[in-house]
């Protein structure tokens, strides 16, 4: 049940890190389209789509895997 906890967490925190750094990266990324200024501007904004989610899921699910192993505790460990 360990292993499990371990490799959830861990998958769960590299997963938002994924999506913090690739929000800030759209973020600082974004150049507005300048050549309506006067006119309606439109209130929607797009970034682009994802092409490839699941590749980066399976890439994700493979680190939290590796952590997991590196950070599982020991059988003849005593206190």
């Amino acid at each position: 049940m360990k292993k499990y906890l371990i490799f959830i967490v861990s998958f769960i925190l590299l997963y938002l890190v994924y999506q913090m750094a690739s929000g800030m990266l759209l973020t600082m990324n974004y150049t507005p389209d300048l050549s309506s200024v006067g006119g309606i501007t439109p209130q929607e904004v797009s970034f682009g789509n994802r092409s490839f989610p699941l590749v980066v899921l399976i890439c994700i699910a493979s680190f939290a895997y590796i952590i997991s192993q590196l950070l599982k505790p020991k059988k003849n460990e005593t206190l």
